[in-house]
């Protein structure tokens, strides 16, 4: 089972049926205590930083999420849900913090000419560990769809698993030990983002 954490987050409904349609029973997940013998989980989100930190904050997932790392069972964080793992965020003057399982900030893209913010669209995949098992069958080149302003920067390079490149090459998805992340959303991104969340649902199962 694959707890899918229920904030509030907009893309959640997306995100389960894209689980779902890769062979994974999941359990939609309010309170700590409902997450019990889960073999995953997936943190989803879309919008702002702070409102993702401090709706699980309020509904004790923050913590749970944390600890829930620390097991070594696979993880998976979206959007909001991938900046979630590093520290803070500049976004809006954030105050939260993050959980900090990596270190790093959330930036927003550098204003310049040509470039729009948001990014909104499809864009290019450049895998950089090629061992890393998210991307099983998944060719570097691959197109994935974005939407977002802002951006993990990690101070490890050796955990980002992708770059892209937007207005110069940002890390697209991170990975370490058994927290895999994504700026992306897979659920959006088709026959390559169904073939990513069937990689993890296989991780979750042994």
């Amino acid at each position: 089972m694959i707890a899918l954490l229920d904030y509030g987050s907009g893309n959640l409904r997306s995100v389960h049926k894209s689980l779902l349609k890769v062979g994974a029973d999941v359990r939609l997940v309010q309170r700590p205590d409902e997450i019990g013998d889960a073999r995953a989980m997936v943190l989803p989100g879309v919008g702002a930083f702070d409102d993702c930190i401090n709706a699980l904050r309020k509904q004790e997932l923050l913590e749970a999420a944390r600890e829930f790392i620390q097991t070594g069972k696979p993880f998976l964080g979206i959007c909001v849900g991938y900046q979630a793992l590093f520290e803070k965020s500049e976004e809006f003057n954030s105050c939260a913090a993050g959980l900090g399982v990596f270190k790093g900030s959330v930036v927003r893209f550098t204003e310049k000419p040509g470039l729009k913010i948001p990014q909104i669209g499809w864009n290019q995949l450049e895998i950089v560990q090629a061992g890393c098992p998210l991307y099983r069958g998944i060719e570097s080149g691959s197109y994935v769809y974005f939407v977002h302003s802002f951006y993990p920067q990690p101070v490890d390079a050796d955990i980002v698993a992708t770059h892209t490149d937007y207005g110069g090459n940002f890390a697209s998805s991170v990975w370490r030990d058994n927290v895999f992340a994504t700026q992306f959303h897979p659920e959006k991104s088709q026959k390559v983002g169904l073939q990513l969340l069937k990689n993890f649902v296989d991780m979750a199962k042994g």
